[in-house]
């Protein structure tokens, strides 16, 4: 054998790759040791096979049809990847190159085959799309809709979630730019986005987008910038439809500020109102008056024709008083029959009177209602802004309502200003800080129990701890009449805590004689604000071992809830590990929203009995009433209806598919030995028997 032949048979047995020629008919006529290894085959018995006998059942008619055009020459040669079948058993995956050797006359002699082993890389393929089939199934699967959009900013992916929210078919989608889409004309917010994604790479926003059939959709958007293997950026985008949640939301903005039963500035809009005003009249220099003003004898038309007839008249009455009102004035409602006019830039007190007298003389007027001529009139305090002190927007409040007081002394139907000295006086016909002390020292407060039931299974589910002043001269004394008196004082925390006391006590006695029902009770801002509250709370609770969880429930104003959210937050978590219950009390009156319900983890919330009330005049009333508990329902709170004073408005409630309440009409605060005769009359009670049975029709 030549030096040359010798380097051939070398090249032939050692190379890197599978060599082997091969029949006409597929026999192996010789085979390398790398061939050998691929197929697990040793090269006798290679030699005793054909390439057909190893070759997939899958992979063979393809490779004999192009076998078939080589040997006729129609191709040169062919290339081609397809499955050994090893002596194993196994599958191996080769790529194959194949040619023929053509003899002297042109015919074909026989084929060479070059063969190497791809099964690395097959398999990589295979995890590669497995993984491309997962991510695409993920994809689909997703809720949120999802665009990618490459740097030019036009949409080159997408899933059928977003055509489903967007409603564009799949190939209009891919002939849009992201600016097609979206309905926002903010150039400023737009190149804040396009900043924060080129520093930190993601950016998430709410926007709106234009739909295929031209509507606005509000949505949530998270983008992120990713850096794809070749070297391209491209921008995923997921958004999902807020619409709902935003409607939602703008439906707890307007209760926030608007009295539902006038349609004037609530209490919150008031202090905003306010606040603005305050902060004109120091610009301008200019004098600011504050009125507060109640309504003579609304009390007894109240009694006299009910709640109804009462209402309608003080939708009438706000409705004179506003259009006597200048532009830019607010007339506002606390609540009841107290109203708030804030008038800006009064040139001077003679200004300022004549303002006051149209106020009364429009609240003197008779107003019909139905065929009812019915008459009130106005007590009017008011207070002037700027002052020599300096006093914010709560002060000058608590002002008008002095001088609004002084005017109820004086015979009603006029106004008063405010005046320090005067003031002081006027407090000292009422029971003073001091006589509220003495009250305490002496036991003169008791609680009375108004009751909390289920309407639907018609148990009694709590409650509310209510406190009264059994004056030794003047007799029962409702909270509203000294209260006030110690608002934002210390010594309205020593009450508060009597009560809380008072409350354990009873329920330790009731734990003696058998009866689980919880007690509910109103706490102030003022007493969450005290560092040393829970504390205080805790020591109390543990003169009353064995009292089973969540029997005490604590209620706290909305409006007080939101002077110091993180402090309530804080406070109703170190409560409930206590065992202790919170409720949001009188929602609707404060600064409603969705994002502090999500912070403040109160289970409860206690709907204003203004909502309640006035469900039954206004079907917008009715609406908006439904709308919280749609939202509570979603939000996974309880909620109780205040203010239930008929069968009618349980009806309502049942309805909507509130079931918890209590109300007059259910039954009113009593003294703890009233409870028993109440419940048995409750139990009985056939009207309220058939109001348990009303469905709830409300989605």
């Amino acid at each position: 054998m030549s030096a040359n032949d010798l380097i051939f048979e070398h090249s032939f047995e050692y190379a890197a790759v599978g060599m082997a020629h091969l029949s006409l008919q597929g026999a192996w006529l010789r085979v390398n040791r790398k061939l050998c290894e691929i197929t697990g085959y040793s090269a006798q018995e290679l030699i005793a096979l054909t390439f057909q006998g190893i070759t997939h059942p899958d992979d063979l008619a393809r490779d004999l049809v192009q076998l078939e055009q080589l040997m006729s020459r129609k191709i040169n040669s062919y290339e081609t990847e397809k499955r050994y079948l090893r002596k194993d058993g196994s599958v191996i995956w080769v790529a194959l190159q194949v040619s023929i050797v053509f003899d002297a006359d042109g015919k074909p002699a026989y084929g060479i085959s070059v063969i190497q082993d791809i099964s690395v890389r097959k398999q990589a393929e295979l995890e590669t799309a497995v993984s491309h089939q997962r991510y695409m199934a993920l994809f689909e699967q997703m809720p949120e809709g999802v665009l990618l959009v490459d740097s030019e900013l036009r949409v080159i992916g997408h899933n059928q979630e977003a055509e489903r929210q967007l409603n564009y078919s799949g190939e209009k989608l891919r002939t849009l730019y992201i600016f097609d889409i979206e309905a926002l004309d903010d150039l400023e917010a737009i190149e804040a986005r396009r900043l924060r994604l080129a520093t930190i790479g993601r950016d998430d926003f709410e926007s709106i987008y234009r739909t295929g059939d031209g509507k606005l959709l509000q949505v949530d958007v998270s983008v992120k910038l990713v850096n794809l293997l070749d070297g391209q950026l491209i921008y995923q985008v997921l958004f999902h439809d807020i619409s709902e949640r935003k409607q939602a939301a703008q439906l707890i903005e307007r209760m926030a500020y608007s009295d539902q039963l006038t349609g004037l500035a609530n209490r919150a809009l008031l202090a905003d109102r306010l606040q603005q005003a305050m902060m004109a009249a120091n610009r301008r220099g200019q004098l600011l008056a504050v009125v507060f003003l109640d309504l003579d004898g609304f009390k007894a038309i109240n009694d006299q024709y009910g709640h109804q007839t009462g209402d309608l008249l003080l939708r009438a009455l706000a409705v004179r008083m506003k259009e006597g009102l200048r532009e830019g004035d607010t007339l506002a409602r606390l609540g009841g029959d107290e109203f708030v006019a804030v008038f800006l830039d009064v040139t001077g007190t003679s200004a300022a009177v004549q303002m006051l007298e149209r106020l009364l003389d429009v609240c003197a007027q008779p107003v019909h209602v139905g065929t009812q001529p019915l008459k009130v009139s106005a007590s009017l305090g008011v207070t002037f802004y700027p002052q020599t002190d300096d006093v914010d927007a709560d002060q000058l409040l608590r002002q008008a309502d002095q001088a609004m007081y002084q005017a109820k002394l004086s015979g009603k139907n006029r106004y008063h200003v405010f005046d320090a000295e005067k003031d002081r006086t006027a407090r000292g016909h009422h029971a003073s800080l001091e006589r509220v002390r003495m009250a305490l020292q002496n036991r003169e407060f008791v609680l009375h129990y108004q009751p909390k039931v289920n309407m639907k299974t018609r148990a009694v589910v709590g409650v509310e701890a209510l406190i009264r002043w059994q004056h030794p001269v003047e007799g029962l004394l409702a909270p509203g009449l000294f209260l006030p008196l110690i608002e934002n004082h210390r010594l309205s925390v020593d009450v508060g805590e009597w009560v809380i006391q008072q409350a354990l006590q009873q329920l330790a006695e009731w734990q003696v004689q058998g009866v689980q029902i919880p007690i509910s009770v109103n706490i102030s801002a003022m007493q969450i604000q005290q560092y040393d509250f829970f504390t205080r709370l805790q020591t109390c609770m543990l003169e009353f071992p064995g009292l089973p969880p969540n029997c005490l429930q604590l209620e706290i104003l909305e409006t007080s809830a939101l002077e110091d959210m993180e402090q309530v937050a804080k406070f109703v978590l170190q409560c409930k590990a206590l065992g202790v219950d919170f409720a949001l009390d009188d929602f609707g009156t404060g600064y409603s929203s969705l994002t502090y319900l999500k912070r403040l983890p109160v289970a409860i919330v206690k709907i204003d009995q203004s909502f309640v009330r006035e469900m039954l005049l206004d079907p917008d009333n009715m609406s908006i009433l439904d709308g919280i508990l749609w939202i509570m329902r979603r939000l996974k709170r309880s909620v109780i209806a205040e203010g239930v004073e008929t069968q009618a408005h349980g009806r309502a409630l049942m309805d909507l598919g509130c079931e918890l309440a209590q109300g007059y009409g259910i039954g009113r605060p009593m003294p703890v030995a009233d409870l028993p005769g109440w419940m048995e009359r409750w139990e009985k009670d056939l009207v309220w028997k058939e109001v348990a049975l009303v469905p709830r029709t409300a989605i």
